[in-house]
């Protein structure tokens, strides 16, 4: 038995969920439903009323929804689309097999998430109307983001003073009459459906307290939790989408209203390519057919609406994106409005400015692209099938802490827990939580440019220290040959040897898989260290140094690397090798100028990592114009706001795998963290052409605003950084001979002297690019001359 597995078999279980700091909630609530337990695609109505005799400083309920929700208090919305995907983990072991979808929930028992609302101010003395409509989906695919209960569901808890206020069969229910269960089929990859809604059958406004229940029948209770098949109920800690509420579009605004339809599409264009729900406001006879849906030809679901007679209104609870969302309406309806609600996982929180309007622009698309991709989880597309591959997520994860706020580091945290919790036989994968989609490049991937890169932008140890177990023990299913590189003997269930599209027959799998097994040793000792497992770094050691040896020999060509010399001389092999230190610094400009530069074969999945490659090897203008190169046509094309799944133009036009932004914010404007949640963090620029540069970095610690000004013997930076944390800064001695560095207007630095200001700085290290400097936080005005 070799050294791990000595050490595995010492731990005596990995657990299934870990703890996220939530404490546990004592249920008396039933799930609550309709008489049968589904069917699909059913929309079910709740009411419930309750006398208070005052309201309590602060009034918090326990929801859930299997598998969402809408809830009005008192007529007032609360939650605009409550609950996600079912998975938080598995409630006991299961095997998937082939076809897991096909199987009966009770061979996939999982667990399921609640959430936390607030509703405090919704509340007031006397009587008070709880109104729910639940969407229960009742459906799985083969792109594994949902695992389906067999049963239709909805639990509400809240303490309010003395009084405990629960789901049961006191409240009302009714199956909302005007939404079609067979609504129209939406293909094989997403569990979403098509909403169809006749109005003529609508229940009127049921939401309201002076509606009348008296024909409801009392709900039916489903089972107190643990019960079956929702087992236990885990606290879902990635905050409430943000709700934009309605907007009329920026093409129609409220001055063009009323209008009269002329039978034509109506085609509305968003601010850009969002998550949205479309809303029309209306005059008409009863019995006409409109539809609505969106320009992306990737989209898989649109919204069909009967009318009524007279003034009526109607939003689809079943989001779509695209540029533009697209109205039929038959001639001579008058049209009182059209609007979109954008709902998104937090707040466009980072942002980057610079003096070339391109690379600006193409930031703004790639962040667009990965709001665009979230919601209950990260997904490769937000049309064509909405999945959770890890290596999409790891390319997300690269930029995401340049873009989103909090929820969506939240999310990250998500993805990373719901991947290992759902692992078998040592394996974590892709298309969880419901399949073990094994991809080796991606889940490899996933361990540093994932979780590693987690953790030391966010300093979650708690999450770390869950995923490590997964992390070792996946890298154990390989053994060192006799060649001193790493060999997978056995494949998983569900395994797919793929690494990326892009030129056909050009990827080196070797190569790739290779340099990411190394990649990951190296990261997975990096966690081991942080987490004290002291005895796991022999054995990383040991493998690390096995490969050290064996990999040139095995691969270098004496220009760069590859497995089958004269056939494959692949930019994405080549990168990692840069990129995960196998290549030593004097082999870098080869590689860059004999693959990086003439070889454009990679997707945008692995193109970040090219550019991030050349960044490492000190040519930043060469990643610029790799850049340009591939992105030109899709930055030009006006109306575009997001980026396309391949290159030029081809797949998906918002596939979340692009990551421009990395480079730009990471390298260009050269901010990074050097310390675990940014409590330290450099800003070392590299701008090239550029003469000025902005950024916003919601950092875990707090924003981060810099901006950089180059010209001719002159360099000023811009600096806020938050509490606790301290920012190495580099002067650039690009500008020339260095004459005086001036903080605040104080002198810190003069011909070649530093000078104690007060100011609480210190001088760093210097190399042959940078003089740099230590500054607490604060706010900052640096400015460098020279001759």
């Amino acid at each position: 038995m070799n050294k791990l597995l000595t050490i595995l078999a010492a731990s005596l279980f990995i657990p299934l969920c870990g703890s996220v700091n939530a404490e546990p909630v004592d249920w008396k609530a039933q799930w609550i439903w309709q008489a049968e337990d589904g069917p699909s695609n059913s929309w079910v109505a709740f009411r419930k009323n309750v006398k208070l005799d005052a309201v309590p400083q602060k009034v918090v309920a326990n929801i859930s929804a299997d598998s969402k929700y809408w809830m009005w208090i008192n007529g007032e919305m609360v939650v605009f689309e409550g609950s996600v995907a079912r998975g938080p983990s598995p409630s006991k072991p299961w095997k998937r097999g082939k076809e897991v979808w096909k199987k009966p929930p009770e061979a996939k028992p999982s667990n399921t998430w609640y959430e936390e609302v607030d509703i405090t101010r919704f509340l007031e003395p006397g009587e008070n109307t709880i109104a729910v409509l639940a969407w229960y989906w009742g459906n799985e695919t083969h792109k594994g983001t949902h695992i389906d209960s067999g049963k239709g569901g909805f639990i509400f808890q809240a303490d309010i003073g003395e009084k405990k206020l629960v789901s049961d069969r006191s409240w009302k229910v009714k199956a909302d009459p005007a939404y079609a269960i067979d609504s129209g089929d939406t293909g094989k990859n997403i569990v979403q459906f098509h909403v169809k809604y006749d109005a003529r059958k609508s229940m009127g406004d049921w939401m309201s307290p002076d509606y009348s229940d008296a024909d409801w029948k009392a709900a039916t209770e489903k089972g107190i939790p643990p019960a079956a098949p929702w087992y236990n109920l885990e606290k879902n800690y990635v905050p409430a989408l943000v709700n934009h509420g309605l907007q009329f579009y920026q093409d129609y605004p409220e001055s063009k209203f009323p209008l009269i339809s002329e039978g034509q599409a109506i085609s509305c264009t968003l601010p850009f390519n969002q998550q949205i729900t479309p809303y029309l406001d209306i005059e008409c006879d009863a019995g006409l057919e409109i539809k609505i849906t969106t320009d992306d030809r990737h989209n898989m679901i649109d919204a069909f609406y009967t009318t009524k007679q007279g003034r009526q209104s109607f939003e689809s609870f079943s989001w779509m994106n695209g540029h533009k969302v697209i109205y039929e309406i038959p001639a001579g309806v008058k049209i009182h409005g059209l609007k979109y609600r954008w709902m998104s996982v937090g707040n466009m929180a980072g942002s980057f400015q610079c003096s070339d309007p391109f690379y600006e622009r193409l930031w703004w698309m790639g962040r667009n692209t990965l709001f665009v991709c979230a919601r209950d989880n990260f997904m490769d597309c937000p049309d064509r099938e909405r999945a959770c591959w890890i290596g999409d997520v790891s390319d997300q994860a690269s930029y995401l802490f340049y873009c989103m706020d909090d929820p969506g580091r939240q999310l990250l945290k998500k993805a990373i827990r719901v991947t290992m919790a759902y692992s078998e036989d040592g394996v974590y994968a892709a298309l969880g939580p419901l399949r073990l989609r094994e991809l080796p490049s991606q889940s490899l991937q996933f361990v540093d440019q994932c979780i590693w890169q987690y953790y030391f932008n966010t300093g979650d140890e708690e999450t770390l220290r869950y995923a490590y177990p997964y992390v070792r023990e996946y890298l154990n299913l390989w053994s060192i040959g006799a060649n001193g590189l790493p060999k997978r003997e056995k494949r998983s269930s569900d395994f797919w040897n793929w690494s990326d599209w892009g030129v056909k027959n050009t990827l080196d799998q070797d190569v790739v898989l290779d340099s990411l097994y190394y990649m990951a040793l190296n990261s997975a000792k990096k966690m081991a260290m942080e987490l004290g497992e002291k005895k796991d770094i022999v054995w990383y050691d040991e493998r690390i140094e096995s490969m050290d040896k064996a990999f040139n020999k095995a691969y270098w060509t004496g220009k760069y690397y590859s497995s089958r010399p004269g056939k494959l001389q692949d930019d994405r092999a080549n990168c990692l090798t840069i990129l995960s230190g196998l290549a030593d610094e004097d082999k870098h400009d080869s590689i860059v100028e004999n693959v990086l530069i003439p070889n454009q074969f990679c997707s945008p999945h692995f193109e970040w990592m090219v550019e991030e490659a050349m960044c490492y090897a000190g040519r930043y203008d060469a990643a610029l114009t790799r850049m340009k190169e591939r992105y030109q046509s899709q930055v030009d094309r006006e109306g575009m706001s997001t980026l396309y799944e391949m290159f030029p133009n081809g797949g998906t036009y918002n596939h979340a795998w692009n990551a421009p932004n990395t480079i730009l914010s990471k390298h260009i404007a050269g901010i990074e963290p050097t310390g675990i949640g940014w409590s330290e963090f450099q800003i070392l620029p590299n701008m090239e052409h550029f003469a000025s540069l902005k950024q916003v970095v919601p950092s875990v610690s707090g924003d981060i605003t810099v901006g950089l000004e180059q010209k001719e013997n002159a360099f000023n930076l811009d600096l806020v950084s938050p509490d606790g944390t301290t920012a190495v800064i580099g002067i650039p001695k690009s500008i020339g001979t260095l004459a005086e560095i001036r903080a605040n207007d104080k002198p810190i630095w003069k011909e070649g002297q530093f000078i104690s200001s007060g100011l609480q700085i210190q001088q760093a290290d210097e190399d042959d690019k940078y003089l740099k400097f230590k500054l607490p936080a604060g706010t900052w005005k640096i400015s460098a001359t020279a001759r």
